[in-house]
C-alpha cells in the first residue's frame, strides 16, 4: 500500500525535467549588475534624478519636483556664488567681476542703482533674467536680504598673502592689512572686508583651515567691498605671520587680557597687520606667541567683549586716525 504524501507536496518525478537545462544554465549566468538607485524610475533616487533633469531642461525656472510655495530653502553649494543686494551686486558689476547672470525681479523699483546695474550687465553682454521674487527668494536663501536683484559670479579668488603685501608696498603705500584667526562667520568676515575699505587698509588675509571664506554672505555685509579689497588665504597663518615680521611689518593682536591699551600704541609710521581672533576663544596660542604686540580696546566693565567685526573697526579706525595726524603734522 502506497503511503500517503505530506500535505502541501508536489507530486511528480525528481529531478530535472526535460527542457530545462537552459533555463538552469541561465540562472548560473544571473542578470548582470544592480541599477544604481538613480538609475531605477521608481525608485525615490531615480524620481529625484528625473525631476532634476526636468528643472535643468526648463532652464531652472520654478522649483525640482514641482514644489511650490513654502520656506525658500537654503542656497546649496555649487561652481557659483550668489551675491545679493542693491549695494553688493552694484560694486560687483563696476569692479568688472565675471559675472554669468544677473536677475532682476518683476515690478523692481527701479531706482538709479537698478538702473546702472542693468546698463553695465547690458554692456558687458551680461545675460539679464526677469525672474519672481520668490526665485530670488531662494537664490538668496533663509536669511539673505536681495533688494530684488542678485547676480551670479564664479568662485571667489584668494591672493597669495606674499603676492598681496608685495602688490601694496610697489604702489608706495603704507601696509595695513587684517588678518583673521579662527573667525568662522562669514558675516563677520563681510564686516572686516567693509571696515578695512572704509578705514584705509588695503587687504585682509585668512587661514586656510577653520575660517570663514568669501561666500554669499560675506559679500552681502561686505556691500561691495569684497569687489575692491583683495581677501588672501595663507596656508599657515602663523609662518605668514612671521614672514611679514621679517619684512619689516609689526604685527598686532586683539586680545581683551592685552598689556597695552590701543590709545597708547603709537603705530602712524609702520607697516601694520592688525589679528582679529574669534569672539568666544580670541587668538590661538601660536598666533599669540609670534605678535609683537598683544593689544586690548578698553571697554566698559558691563561689555565682555566684542566681536571680530566691532573689533577689527576700532583697531581700524585708530590707526588710520593716527596715520592722518602723523601726515598732518609732516605737512
Amino acid at each position: 500500500m502506497a503511503k500517503p504524501g505530506r500535505p502541501g507536496a508536489a507530486k511528480g518525478k525528481k529531478g530535472p525535467l526535460k527542457g530545462t537545462g537552459g533555463k538552469n544554465k541561465r540562472s548560473l549566468e544571473g542578470r548582470g549588475p544592480t541599477p544604481k538607485a538613480e538609475d531605477r524610475a521608481w525608485h525615490p533616487a531615480g524620481k529625484r534624478k528625473a525631476a532634476s533633469e526636468r528643472y535643468a531642461a526648463a532652464g531652472g525656472k520654478g522649483k525640482p519636483g514641482g514644489q511650490t510655495g513654502g520656506r525658500p530653502r537654503a542656497k546649496k553649494d555649487d561652481d557659483t556664488e550668489t551675491v545679493t543686494g542693491r549695494n553688493s551686486v552694484l560694486e560687483a558689476l563696476r569692479a568688472k567681476i565675471p559675472a554669468t547672470a544677473f536677475y532682476i525681479a518683476q515690478r523692481v523699483e527701479m531706482d538709479d542703482r537698478v538702473k546702472e546695474m542693468l546698463s553695465i550687465a547690458t554692456h558687458r553682454d551680461i545675460p539679464v533674467m526677469e525672474v519672481m521674487r520668490p526665485e530670488l527668494d531662494r537664490m538668496a536663501g533663509f536669511d539673505g536680504v536681495h533688494q530684488g536683484v542678485a547676480l551670479k559670479v564664479p568662485p571667489y579668488e584668494y591672493a597669495h598673502p606674499q603676492d598681496l603685501l608685495e602688490d601694496i608696498i610697489d604702489t608706495g603705500a603704507l601696509p595695513l592689512l587684517v588678518a583673521l584667526d579662527g573667525v568662522t562667520d562669514p558675516r563677520n568676515l563681510g564686516a572686516i572686508i567693509r571696515s578695512t575699505g572704509a578705514f584705509g587698509g588695503q587687504g585682509v588675509i585668512i587661514p586656510q583651515r577653520r575660517s570663514a571664506s568669501v561666500n554669499s554672505a560675506a559679500w552681502k555685509t561686505s556691500a561691495g567691498a569684497a569687489a575692491r579689497i583683495p581677501v588672501a588665504m595663507a596656508p599657515n597663518l602663523t609662518t605668514t605671520l612671521k614672514e611679514f615680521k621679517k619684512q619689516g611689518v609689526f604685527v598686532l593682536g586683539l586680545d581683551g587680557g592685552g598689556d597695552v591699551s590701543l590709545p597708547a600704541l603709537e603705530l602712524a609710521d609702520r607697516p601694520v597687520l592688525i589679528v582679529v581672533g574669534s569672539e568666544g576663544k580670541g587668538l590661538s596660542r601660536l598666533v599669540t606667541e609670534t605678535c609683537d604686540q598683544i593689544v586690548s580696546i578698553p571697554i566698559s566693565a558691563a561689555t565682555e567683549s566684542l566681536n571680530a567685526g566691532i573689533a577689527a573697526s576700532v583697531a581700524l579706525y585708530q590707526v588710520s586716525t593716527l596715520r592722518a595726524a602723523g601726515a598732518a603734522a609732516g605737512e
